[in-house]
């Protein structure tokens, strides 16, 4: 374990009943990393990203963000709630749906989390939010409603809203995967934004292209295990592993890829 990591996973495993979706993780994050996870739908890749914030408990191992450790499996002991609350509110998630509160407007959105969990007073909050807002390129739609958005603005909210916890750490879970192809970019900008100010992050994604510019390592999961990690470029250019290749594959037959020699 690095003294300097972030993020330090160690020995985690996860089972929904009889099927084991994680098997032995261990991954660390260096403060200001930027780490990809990526691999075929039901490798496991989203279940571990739940469990760095503890939506998801695992069965054994342990979970480390900054001076926080949880340690799972026989003997130990669950965290209560407002320990498990207090530990989210510094890893902030994006999921791939916006889940934003339809009757609120974009700036109670972001100021919603700072108020209730973080106890601040409104007019901090407020002012929070607004220069949360104005971070991912929308200070103009504060007094707009979701449904007026279009949906790369509202997960761009949904960015500011995690943002304005000043969490720790960033989790990402397909933040772009639910969205019309043109609406992508604006979204990625954010978070290449985020990655650019020294953000500590862990990104699911299937925007390999993406991964390969902003990721410092990139991670191929399939089956509940790590089959290969490295250098973002490195994994995504000259993989070792035949699993890894394959799954490559499929991006450089659709041109989701620049080619293997080019140099940017």
């Amino acid at each position: 374990m690095s003294d300097t990591s972030k993020i330090d996973i160690r020995g985690l495993r996860k089972s929904f009943g009889s099927n084991e979706v994680l098997k032995n993780i261990n991954l660390d994050v260096a403060k200001g990393g930027v780490v990809a996870l990526i691999g075929p739908s039901g490798s496991g890749k989203s279940t571990l990203l739940r469990c760095i914030n503890l939506l998801v408990v695992p069965d054994g191992g342990s979970v480390r963000v900054g001076d926080t450790r949880f340690a799972f499996g026989d003997g130990s002991k669950l965290p209560d709630v407002k320990t498990l609350a207090r530990f989210r509110a510094t890893t902030g998630m994006v999921f791939q749906h916006f889940n934003l509160f339809p009757h609120m407007t974009t700036l109670q959105n972001v100021m919603e989390g700072p108020v209730t969990v973080r106890r601040m007073a409104k007019a901090d909050a407020e002012r929070l939010a607004r220069a949360q807002l104005a971070k991912v390129g929308l200070a103009e739609k504060a007094d707009q409603y979701p449904a007026t958005l279009s949906g790369g603005q509202k997960q761009r909210v949904a960015i500011a809203r995690a943002l304005a916890m000043e969490p720790d750490v960033m989790l990402f879970d397909e933040a772009t995967s639910a969205l019309d192809p043109e609406l992508v970019g604006e979204v990625l900008n954010v978070i290449q934004q985020l990655a650019s100010e020294g953000m500590t992050m862990v990104i699911v994604t299937h925007e390999i292209a993406f991964a390969r510019e902003v990721a410092d390592r990139l991670i191929f999961m399939r089956d509940g295990i790590v089959v290969e990690e490295g250098p973002a470029r490195q994994v995504i250019d000259n993989p070792r592993e035949a699993a890894t290749r394959a799954f490559l594959s499929h991006f450089h037959r659709t041109g989701a890829l620049p080619p293997a020699n080019a140099t940017s």
